[in-house]
């Protein structure tokens, strides 16, 4: 009867441990394909109401302020908001998601890790980001990628305006949305160099700026 009992035991304890194995397995896939401190900023040309929301292909995770229908907020030329639900003044509009989707890395930069901060600086600054929002880019993921031999950059394109859709109200004049995609690297490989194309303010304008890591094959 103990014998009974006791292989019982092991064999739940199995498939406990099958199962969990299993859902860790699952979960690592779908939380690889997150979005990572995407942040917007707003600088309308005159103090003015604005209304943003995010069609996201995906789960939100974290928001800041809170999101419920959207961001609603009274937006400052010099780029800051206030948020109308609580009357609180914010820097920009946060976000973090997961997702299934994989973004394009059929081209891109191959950067050593002790070479990133140069490398950040140079292309941000290109694109068209100033040096309060590249700043702050950089010292997120400067001592992520800093850690790895080399990783392989890519900029998203077309496929994160697809993943990660924005309505603003009023309609901007300019909108730029640099989000990049990452993938660490234990030696340089061959890849063919992504064009970058400089980006210009004209009146109501809307940055965004985040970053992800890769975990799926680079197509």
């Amino acid at each position: 009867m103990k014998k009974t009992i006791g292989l019982r035991r092991i064999l739940l304890i199995s498939s406990i441990m099958l199962l969990l194995t299993a859902f860790l397995t699952a979960c690592d896939r779908y939380i690889g394909e997150s979005e990572k401190k995407p942040v917007i900023y707003l600088y309308p040309t005159t103090e003015q109401q604005v209304k943003v929301q995010l069609n996201y292909d995906g789960k939100l995770t974290c928001t800041y302020p809170q999101y419920n229908d959207g961001w609603d907020v009274i937006a400052h030329p010099d780029g800051t908001l206030t948020n109308i639900v609580d009357n609180r003044e914010y820097s920009y509009l946060y976000w973090e998601g997961i997702t299934n989707t994989e973004l394009d890395m059929s081209t891109g930069f191959v950067v050593k890790g002790a070479d990133t901060e140069k490398f950040l600086q140079e292309k941000l600054e290109y694109m068209g980001l100033i040096p309060k929002e590249y700043n702050e880019f950089i010292v997120y993921w400067l001592p992520i990628l800093q850690e790895n031999a080399y990783n392989f950059i890519t900029f998203a394109g077309n496929d994160y305006e697809d993943l990660a859709q924005l309505k603003i109200t009023p309609e901007p004049d300019s909108i730029l949305r640099v989000m990049m995609v990452y993938k660490p690297l234990d030696k340089p490989i061959q890849v063919e160099e992504q064009e970058l194309k400089p980006f210009t303010r004209v009146g109501f304008t809307v940055v965004e700026w985040g970053g992800t890591q890769a975990r799926g094959a680079m197509k």
